[in-house]
């Protein structure tokens, strides 16, 4: 579980603000400043960083059913100020440390005319990187229980920047492509919202700890650079029932001198509570799988039982063996329950073909995990009624993961995935998987919000249009920039279940779609787009065509000391290098988009006086996605702190590194 290694809090004295004088509060280093005040009895916020304006005035309030009215006549009735530092361990992640460093503005808003003694608690933190608000609602005489139809807040920007986002609707599951747009032209959008200010400033806009509570959207208007939030609605049009959980996530704002230091924030982590799992290191542990998976997609086998079933018994073996041979550390088996042909599912009662508990056993002797599968069509109902049965199969098995699934328009047929109704039942998900020390790939989900810092069983996450739509997308595939856009939209959300490393590209079922990158794009994939549970997506008989590439994958860890990011522009090129935990090897893996480059990659993250044995995996003379995507050139060569790569990358290239301490 996460350990406090270094903790020093200070709590300002608090003090009657009958004035209307401006509250302020910054960051640590005073890089940041954060202006609350009260104009006209509406309550409103500004944020400035190195003088420049970066939010002006924004309004924040509560739009509330039934007459209670939280969005006007407030005065400050008090505040108080707070400061926090902290370093703490995560279970795993990106790095072995995370500093937790803010100035904290409580401020407590009283409408005396229009409800005396009615109270509204907002809390802002201010970091060194952004900034973090919620709201609190304390209960009290004249506020029980209430329902919230709307939140008031909004960011507004101090220019038309642009901006990467999704939309809101039209697509299922979080599963779109990002979009590059000037601020105003966005629309109706989900969060994490990218932002980039025309002198190279970079932003992201979110949330944090989305608990009991409908996950907050943003909608931009023409002309406008203000952005509004709009909460997901249950299918009635109420947004959040307010009981016990008296407060609302936080609305997050990164804000930073470029990408990769942008992709490095962990203000949505910070603002998470800490490890509520005692035993979590005991079964939250990173590894890399493969699955009886892609062979689905290219149709050679069916997840319903009959004469192509994937999950037999024999197959699944055959899969661990190979897992077993090239160190990775399990396999997932989709298919393996009743009913694939009419989605009515058990939880319980696997096919004839799939003996659970013999295939456990051959697991456990070879060092491989079995990691199960909980497709549920959206049927919440069908799903609560046998979680925890479902999950005690597992754990009486040796089990330590499953992988969710939530495939269906609506939840139940009535509410969408990211309204309360669909967080509350995510939640019991983590938390019942918990009690049963299983860890969980949530496929469909709401889109993350740091929730791992606090459960690290929820170990990754779809939510994102990953490599599938290459086997599928009637399209063609993702597009080249699609993956170098990831780590710096979706990506700042927590870690991704993008399922990378196809290495064949052909599509005997859908010719006309493809993989869009080279074989060393696909191998750099790996270490860029971030996951704990890092599965490599193909069937092994296309890995064991390749040994040469696919060792760098057997290689890679998934869990890290340190990540930087020597070279970043959104949708153009990524370079990422992680460390290993527990080690001194780094791992690097860099990509282009649409256009060929040579990529200058920085050394300066190795330890100086060192020499590390690089062993670059390449794109051979003339690679390139559209035309020959294939060719790897393995080579290795001695370097030290001082030096750089200079790497040629084709187009939707690549190139993936491993950095092997030799002396110091």
């Amino acid at each position: 579980m996460g350990i406090k290694s270094v903790l020093f809090t200070v709590m300002a004295a608090s003090a009657l603000m009958v004035s209307a004088k401006p509250l302020t509060v910054s960051s640590p280093d005073n890089s940041i400043s954060l202006k609350f005040d009260t104009d006209k009895g509406i309550a409103q916020y500004s944020v400035e960083r190195n003088g420049k304006t970066i939010l002006n005035p924004s309004r924040l309030g509560i739009d509330i059913k039934d007459g209670v009215d939280f969005s006007e006549g407030f005065s400050v009735a008090r505040s108080s100020q707070d400061s926090h530092s902290e370093t703490w361990r995560p279970v795993w992640g990106e790095e072995a440390e995370i500093a937790d460093n803010y100035n904290e503005l409580r401020v407590t808003l009283a409408q005396k005319k229009l409800a005396p003694g009615r109270t509204l608690d907002i809390v802002f933190r201010v970091f060194n990187d952004g900034i973090g608000f919620r709201y609190e609602f304390p209960r009290q005489k004249d506020l029980g229980d209430f329902t919230i139809m709307n939140e008031l807040t909004e960011f507004a920007f101090a220019d038309n920047h642009t901006t990467w986002s999704i939309p809101a609707e039209g697509y299922r599951f979080y599963e779109a492509l990002f979009r590059e747009l000037p601020l105003d032209s966005m629309g109706y959008v989900s969060t994490p919202v990218t932002l980039r200010a025309s002198d190279g400033t970079h932003m992201a806009l979110h949330q944090a700890n989305l608990t009991d509570y409908a996950a907050m959207n943003v909608e931009a208007t023409p002309g406008s650079n203000t952005l509004r939030a709009r909460l997901t609605p249950w299918m009635n049009g109420d947004a959040v029932y307010v009981t016990n959980v008296r407060v609302s996530p936080w609305r997050t704002l990164i804000i930073a001198d470029n990408a990769g230091n942008m992709a490095l924030s962990r203000i949505m982590l910070n603002l998470n509570e800490p490890c509520a799992i005692e035993n979590a290191e005991e079964f939250c542990k990173p590894q890399r799988y493969i699955g009886v998976w892609w062979c689905y997609h290219m149709k050679t086998a069916t997840w319903e039982a009959g004469e192509n079933h994937g999950a037999t018994t024999e197959n699944v073996k055959r899969y661990m063996d190979f897992a077993a041979r090239h160190n990775f550390g399990g396999v997932l088996v989709e298919g393996w329950n009743h009913d694939w042909a009419t989605w009515d599912f058990s939880f319980t009662r696997p096919y004839e073909d799939f003996d659970i508990a013999e295939i456990n056993r051959y697991g456990r002797e070879k060092g491989v995990a079995l990691i199960g599968h909980h497709e549920t069509g959206g049927k919440l109902a069908n799903y609560e009624r046998q979680m925890a049965d479902g999950m005690k199969l597992y754990k009486d098995n040796g089990m330590h993961y499953v992988k969710t699934g939530y495939v269906g328009d609506l939840l139940d047929d009535k509410e969408r995935h990211s309204s309360q109704f669909g967080v509350r039942h995510y939640r019991k998900v983590i938390e019942t998987a918990a009690a049963h020390n299983l860890a969980i790939d949530n496929h469909e989900p709401v889109m993350p919000t740091g929730l791992q810092r606090t459960y690290p069983n929820l170990m990754t996450q779809e939510g994102v249009r990953g490599q599938e739509w290459d086997a599928w997308c009637p399209e063609g595939g993702n597009p080249p920039s699609h993956t170098v856009t990831l780590p710096f939209t979706r990506g700042l959300a927590g870690p991704m279940d993008f399922t990378p490393v196809t290495f064949r590209f052909e599509n005997p079922v859908m010719p006309q779609t493809h993989v869009n990158t080279t074989l060393a794009k696909q191998l750099a994939l790996f270490v860029i787009l971030y996951s704990p549970l890092q599965m490599a997506s193909d069937e092994i008989e296309n890995y064991e065509a390749n040994p040469g590439p696919f060792q760098f994958v057997c290689d890679c860890p998934t869990d890290w000391e340190r990540t930087v990011f020597p070279e970043a522009e959104i949708g153009k090129y990524i370079t990422t290098a992680r460390k290993e935990k527990g080690g001194d090897s780094w791992f690097v893996g860099s990509a282009t988009g649409d256009e060929a480059r040579v990529a200058n990659i920085n050394l300066a993250f190795l330890d100086p006086g060192c020499t590390y044995r690089a062993t670059i995996y390449r794109d051979g003379e003339n690679a390139n996605y559209d035309t020959d995507p294939y060719p790897v050139i393995i080579e290795q060569k001695d370097v030290t702190s001082d030096m750089a790569l200079n790497i040629p990358q084709g187009r939707s290239g690549g190139c993936a590194i491993k950095l092997t301490k030799l002396s110091k």
